[in-house]
């Protein structure tokens, strides 16, 4: 069987991403669609809206054949990271191509901006430098260094937009790892990543324009109409269980526990805590009332709203530096952990567990790594704002769930 890779985080999983299943498998011509998708923290630092579980359940009910989870150390990580880990683990797992969504849409100008990287990288990088201290962004300052090093910026892909930055990482992946997936683009369909009002004469919205609105208005009356109804389902579901949905609020408490309690050594120790930084979130700590007060006091233009707030989660979860760069030296991920699959992701994965080089793991009492220590850490703090007694259920499905199974003939999940 062949197969087409995806990278998600499915916040929640909304018609756009139905759209994007559907044309990956039609476009690559694959039978199988193997998801790699944020656990229970994402790219940018949030909480997942709901949990991993809740999400593979939306994406095995919407064509996607198998759901593993980006391990923390991947996931909640700068775009070059992120993209690596993804990239490594659908290549283990077989698949013939990568897809993705992005608003330039050509693959041509995604190769030719990662090989000009490639063969130019300390060049570029040097100049990049020179045009950030003039005080350009980092998209504004990789454009003119295109242009001085390599004197052509014709076909090259705009950097600054955020679907364009993964799709440029992920095929850079490929071409340094010299993988023989084949990464394929489609442009991005009506709203833009960052979006956050409602398409007017579109039934895809930007899961941005989504969760603005559930959080808003603390329903889903608005947003439904932008989600298959098997997410609808689970949404409700998760609310009815645990009686909220995750907002990076909600962590605020705790996050004001946790650098309460560290003195300045201890919080430069924190992964991505970089250049005297440790003194400005003890201050603005001490000043703020919520997390967005929070952030407003500690935003500079040198640090982005996103690097941040993965910089709170590193506090949150008491990722060290030391612990990080050991576990990036690995060149390899050194597991794959299988959230669901149906009936079809069961067999192609029959089919392809023999020639596996890293163990596939169903259950995390059968394996032991640091970075599965810090997966399941993760997902405790997650749970952290849950109340009893549902949050010792969702802490201990980090030990005691094993896969998803989805019987797409009947629509019925073996498992809930």
């Amino acid at each position: 069987m062949k197969a087409v890779g995806l990278v998600v985080e499915y916040n929640p999983f909304h018609n756009g991403h139905l759209y994007h299943i559907k044309e990956a498998k039609s476009e690559t011509r694959s039978e199988v669609a193997v998801a790699v998708m944020s656990g229970s923290f994402l790219q940018r630092g949030e909480p997942a809206i709901v949990s991993k579980w809740a999400r593979t359940k939306m994406a095995l009910a919407s064509y996607a054949d198998v759901v593993v989870e980006l391990p923390y150390i991947f996931a909640v990580q700068k775009a070059e990271t992120f993209a690596e880990g993804a990239v490594s683990i659908l290549n283990e797992l077989g698949c013939a191509s990568l897809f993705f969504g992005s608003e330039h849409g050509d693959i041509e100008a995604f190769l030719n901006t990662a090989a000009h990287t490639i063969e130019h990288e300390d060049g570029l990088n040097e100049e990049a430098k020179k045009q950030i201290a003039f005080g350009l962004s980092y998209p504004q300052a990789m454009a003119k260094a295109f242009r001085a090093v390599t004197g052509d910026s014709r076909n090259i892909v705009d950097l600054s937009k955020p679907n364009n930055i993964l799709g440029f990482h992920y095929v850079k992946a490929i071409m340094q790892k010299q993988l023989s997936m084949k990464p394929v683009t489609v442009k991005r369909r009506s709203s833009g990543y960052h979006d956050s009002a409602f398409p007017e004469a579109d039934r895809i919205a930007s899961a941005t324009s989504i969760r603005k609105s559930i959080f808003e208005t603390e329903s889903l009356a608005d947003s439904r109409f932008y989600l298959p109804k098997s997410s609808v389902d689970e949404l409700e579901e998760y609310a009815r269980t645990f009686g909220m949905w995750h907002s990076p609020e909600d962590y605020f408490p705790f996050l004001k526990y946790s650098l309460h309690t560290m003195d300045t050594e201890e919080l430069k120790g924190i992964y991505e805590v970089e250049e005297g930084l440790e003194h400005r979130v003890k201050k603005a700590i001490r000043k703020a009332g919520s997390f967005k007060e929070y952030m407003e006091l500690l935003k500079t233009k040198r640090y982005t709203w996103t690097r941040l707030q993965r910089m709170n989660t590193h506090i949150l979860t008491k990722t060290k530096k030391a612990d990080v760069k050991r576990m990036l030296s690995e060149t390899h991920p050194a597991y794959i952990r299988l959230l669901g699959m149906t009936k079809k992701g069961q067999a192609y994965l029959a089919e392809k567990k023999k020639s596996l080089s890293v163990p596939l793991m169903t259950k995390t009492g059968s394996f032991s790594h640091p970075s599965l220590q810090l997966d399941i850490k993760a997902g405790q703090v997650y749970s952290a704002p849950l109340n009893e007694p549902e949050r010792t259920m969702l802490t201990e499905q980090e030990y005691s769930l094993s896969p998803i199974r989805y019987n797409e003939d009947s629509r019925i999940f073996l498992r809930k």
